[in-house]
């Protein structure tokens, strides 16, 4: 059927059916689009803007002030401390829950039987509620009648115990422990997910070859967990940049301030001191941040595991 036998109305339709096909994925977009705008840009364009300003939150009281609450947040010692607290929690967290998470998913990979009643135990930490587990290992903790020093002082051990949350020394520490166990279970999952698309006829070839467990998982398992380390070392890094609840809970950050995180500081500097302003300035510091050691670690994993 050659151009001139084609109706005007049947091109007209043609360009209508066209136009169409172009605009329905905008149209099925527009929903998803429309809440991002409003509960993730909207809230950064605002913290970003409040930042500028010196406003207790109530009333039409903003003054504009500039960049002084940037000036002051560059000479804030307590958001620097808190800053690194983060990057400690971000490094144990790797160190920690990554290794443990590789060995369970390895463990529960090989394992037979049992293995999905082991999965689903395993699992249960991350099942919990943030805010009741941060309540239940707060009287595990706990000096007097804690689970933990009890444990020490029936094996006679008096000289172990401590007030694993009221010492400034023990308080950062004791919650990165909690932290890490709640998340292990999380990337078991990822690893276990990583480790189910793996060849079983390559494991089968090369046990066949004399191949050991150890050489198999060293040469063979971990190369291909490679990628799945990258994105499991920028979740940690992410969710350690911005960790609040279960910290908030069991210590507020203290004692003296000694596991206060960036997100306890900006709570309190909001919440408590009513300075809407400056907790502004503390939140767009905090997207900074987190935005530049995301990029880093992108980058960093990258080269690694190219040369791997």
């Amino acid at each position: 059927m050659s151009s001139a036998d084609i109706s005007p109305d049947h091109r007209r339709s043609t360009r209508r059916f066209r136009k169409a096909q172009k605009l329905a994925p905008f149209v099925f977009l527009a929903p998803a689009i429309f809440l991002l705008l409003v509960f993730l840009l909207y809230p950064l364009v605002s913290s970003f803007r409040l930042s500028f300003v010196d406003w207790n939150g109530l009333g039409n009281g903003a003054v504009f002030v500039g960049f002084d609450n940037w000036t002051r947040l560059m000479n804030d010692t307590l958001f620097w401390r808190s800053a690194w607290h983060n990057i400690l929690l971000a490094v144990f967290s790797i160190l920690v829950q990554l290794p443990i998470a590789v060995v369970l998913a390895v463990v529960l990979d090989e394992a037979s039987k049992g293995s999905r009643l082991l999965k689903i135990f395993y699992f249960l930490p991350l099942l919990m509620s943030s805010v009741a587990l941060g309540v239940l290992f707060k009287n595990i903790y706990d000096p007097n009648f804690g689970l933990i020093n009890g444990i020490l002082d029936g094996l006679g051990l008096y000289g172990w115990t401590q007030d694993w949350l009221g010492d400034p020394k023990m308080a950062l520490g004791s919650v990165i422990a909690v932290v890490s166990w709640q998340h292990i279970p999380f990337y078991m999952v990822l690893f276990l997910a990583a480790l189910s698309s793996f060849p079983r006829e390559i494991t089968e070839a090369a046990r066949l070859d004399g191949a050991s467990g150890r050489t198999i998982f060293w040469r063979l398992k971990l190369p291909h967990l490679q990628g799945t380390f990258r994105t499991a070392v920028l979740l940690v890094v992410i969710g350690s940049m911005r960790y609040f609840d279960l910290i908030y809970v069991m210590t507020g950050g203290g004692p003296e301030n000694a596991s206060e995180v960036m997100a306890t500081y900006m709570y309190r500097t909001v919440f408590s001191s009513f300075q809407l302003g400056y907790g502004s300035t503390i939140a767009s510091a905090m997207f900074i941040i987190i935005m530049v050691i995301a990029v880093v670690s992108l980058r960093v994993s990258k080269r690694f595991e190219t040369e791997v």
